[in-house]
């Protein structure tokens, strides 16, 4: 439901020649922040195409087009057809699918840039790739801009790290995207 509401929130208007958007696009490609094949800023490939075909998925939002692909959704602008958003969401997850899904990350992310609650998880990047926990802690500190070009956000109901009960369930979900690509999908 939490992504349903911030692609509702964020995509309303069809952008695709917004100033800037393809330039934009570029960069956040640029810094190949993928999962399962799929990289955040760029075009599908032919074998993707035809995934996308097959399972395409109702999308509210006019200027963009959503797929499924096993686990994953995948969200395109519509006119440049690439990728904007990629994100998968897990309802009554286990403590286990929580590690699992939680060491699959690390594993394709590497250290996170920041941990909140022990429920929620980021991985940010600039334009140069990724930032380091030391770095963006730095450069909050001296109160420098901090210019994100993409994020991968988990967001769980349990705890992701520390101790957990394994009878626990809960709602889990992470979504890579960017929020400056999205700003002119928006306009």
């Amino acid at each position: 439901m939490a992504i349903y509401i911030l692609i509702s929130i964020c995509l309303p208007y069809h952008g695709a020649f917004a100033d800037g958007l393809g330039d934009m696009l570029d960069q956040v490609a640029s810094l190949d922040i993928s999962r399962n094949g799929y990289t955040l800023g760029k075009t599908l490939t032919e074998k993707q195409k035809a995934i996308a075909q097959h399972n395409s998925v109702k999308h509210p939002n006019p200027g963009t087009f959503k797929f499924k692909d096993k686990n994953l959704y995948v969200v395109l602008e519509k006119t440049t057809h690439r990728i904007i958003i990629l994100y998968e969401q897990y309802e009554d997850a286990t403590a286990e699918q929580v590690r699992d899904l939680v060491g699959s990350l690390y594993l394709d992310f590497g250290d996170p840039t920041l941990m909140a609650h022990d429920k929620i998880i980021y991985w940010a990047f600039g334009a140069k790739g990724k930032l380091s926990k030391k770095q963006y802690q730095h450069d909050k500190h001296v109160k420098k801009k901090l210019n994100i070009s993409a994020t991968v956000k988990l967001n769980s109901d349990i705890n992701v790290l520390g101790k957990r009960d394994k009878a626990e369930v809960g709602d889990i979900y992470f979504i890579i995207s960017s929020e400056p690509v999205l700003k002119l999908v928006q306009k």
